[in-house]
């Protein structure tokens, strides 16, 4: 497949929610259409209540839209599947399995061999800087140290796209500059479709070869920005004035919907209040 083959389609995708007591449902998100294409690492960032998480779960399988469609290499995305490997903001490792362990699970799925399965484990491990900390369990690992095995667990089954959703939103400063680092090497090492979900500005420009910026609810398309970043001749780019340009321009196509969103959260707290008196 080439390099600038689509690989995951969205068209026309629409979700609604019913409403207890209302007539009319929740339009979460409303004509989502975009593609990526072929090993792209494209960013997603929206205000709260843009719908960000619900089109992951609609990317995942784990819920239907309402309208539309959604392409994985030109089949529909009709659910689960060992297809897309999903990292989540919390880790969701299993508590009593060790990190390698904590690998293996998806590759136990597969039916791949016990031998097998601790190879690619030891590889993965090797591949997000945690070689020699397979036997450690979860309890004794970092916030980052999770996040890297999550990582590590996702790719070790070889899915053809990576969904994020916001994975180093609860990490400090510090460390979650680490992984975005960590995240772009492994991206390029491994070839990998990436959709990456955030609400960072700096994370999304830093991050994506293309940002595509979602408005307040119900979810658009608002617009699709070309990140022409020079990362590897640049070791301190977010320093430098073009990362400035890019992340305000993004940030102007926000600004408008985070206050949008702000109304609407407002307006529902007052409607909730009034209802409350009556």
């Amino acid at each position: 497949m080439s390099a600038t083959a689509v690989k995951l389609a969205l068209s026309g995708v629409r979700k609604e929610f019913p409403v207890r007591g209302e007539a009319e449902p929740l339009t979460a998100l409303s004509d989502i259409s975009v593609d990526v294409r072929d090993g792209e690492f494209l960013v997603l960032v929206g205000p709260s209540g843009s719908g960000k998480s619900t089109l992951l779960d609609l990317l995942g399988g784990l819920d239907k839209p309402t309208a539309g469609q959604i392409l994985l290499d030109g089949a529909p995305v009709t659910g689960p599947g060992l297809d897309r490997g999903i990292v989540f903001q919390q880790y969701a490792l299993l508590p009593w399995r060790t990190a390698r362990a904590n690998i293996e699970f998806g590759l136990e799925a597969k039916g791949i061999p016990r031998r097998a399965r601790r190879d690619l484990a030891e590889q993965y491990l090797e591949l997000v800087g945690l070689a020699g900390f397979g036997n450690r369990y979860p309890h004794e690992l970092s916030g980052g140290m999770k996040q890297r095995v999550a990582i590590a667990r996702s790719l070790a089954f070889d899915p053809e796209v990576l969904l994020m959703d916001e994975p180093f939103a609860a990490l400090d400063a510090q460390t979650r500059e680490s992984l975005q680092d960590e995240l772009l090497r492994i991206w390029r090492a491994t070839g990998k479709t990436v959709l990456f979900i955030t609400h960072g500005i700096d994370e999304a420009v830093y991050l994506g070869q293309r940002v595509a910026v979602l408005t307040s609810r119900p979810g658009r398309i608002k617009a699709v920005v070309d990140i022409d970043l020079d990362r590897a001749a640049d070791p301190d780019v977010r320093s430098s004035e073009r990362f400035r340009e890019l992340r305000h321009h993004v940030w102007s196509l926000l600004h408008d919907e985070v206050a949008r969103a702000q109304d609407l959260e407002q307006a529902a707290l007052t409607a909730d209040r009034r209802s409350s008196h009556v």
